[in-house]
């Protein structure tokens, strides 16, 4: 297994006010919030798994909805930022979070 770090955005929709506290919660102990619902890290896959695996017990199956998607570092390296906060880590630059 790759010790082989990506990037992924993990974005939710959560009904419950408690769980969705909970979920951003432990979404910010391995990223960073980019948007209200929107988190970004920087993880090796067995990190991921565990996020995923914590993320899993916190959510309502039948009401709840996460997604992840895992950018590559081409793809990561095209993200256009506008607004506020357009100016976070470059590509390589960013803090990898050991949970």
């Amino acid at each position: 297994m790759s010790s082989e770090t990506l990037r992924y955005i993990i974005c939710y929709d959560i009904l419950n006010d408690k769980r969705r506290a909970k979920v951003a919660k432990c979404l910010d102990g391995f990223g960073d919030r980019i948007q209200f619902s929107v988190f970004e890290a920087v993880l090796d896959h067995a990190l991921f798994e565990k996020l995923i695996g914590k993320l899993r017990k916190l959510i309502d199956q039948e009401e709840d909805q996460i997604r992840a998607y895992t950018l590559c570092l081409s793809c990561a390296a095209k993200v256009r930022r506008l607004g506020k906060l357009a100016e976070g880590p470059a590509v390589g630059e960013e803090t990898v979070f050991i949970v």
